[in-house]
């Protein structure tokens, strides 16, 4: 079930961004802000979606904040080495390198918060369990 949620966040999250990136281009924004401005809308939407909704995790934790950042980083390293190095060192047109991206970092996405960013049992006030 977990797998389902994290595709339909997933698959919404993307919708988000795509629209939320033209419709800025469209109110005359620089590509360049276009661009990290719908990212980071997309990624506060995929925190609270992927959080509540697929993990059943409060969106107040601050631990679980940074380790949903960390691997937004990671994601970020890991797509840039693939589209940026190892593609090219590998002579694989760039459409491939992409398309390669779209696949491992929903993969690694799903692995890390999985085992990582929301496993982490919460503790509130006066209840340890």
């Amino acid at each position: 079930m977990h797998v389902l949620r994290f595709a339909l966040i997933g698959g919404l999250v993307a919708l988000v961004y795509f629209l939320l990136y033209l419709g800025f281009l469209q109110l005359g924004m620089a590509r360049g802000f276009a661009n990290g401005l719908a990212f980071l809308l997309a990624i506060c939407l995929q925190y609270v979606g992927q959080a509540g909704f697929t993990f059943g995790k409060r969106l107040d934790d601050p631990q679980q904040v940074l380790r949903f950042v960390v691997m937004v980083g990671l994601g970020f390293v890991a797509s840039g080495l693939i589209t940026g190095v190892i593609g090219p060192a590998l002579g694989i047109a760039d459409w491939v390198a992409a398309a390669t991206v779209t696949v491992v970092l929903p993969v690694q996405n799903y692995i890390l918060m999985t085992i990582w960013v929301f496993a982490k049992q919460q503790h509130t006030k006066g209840n340890l369990s």
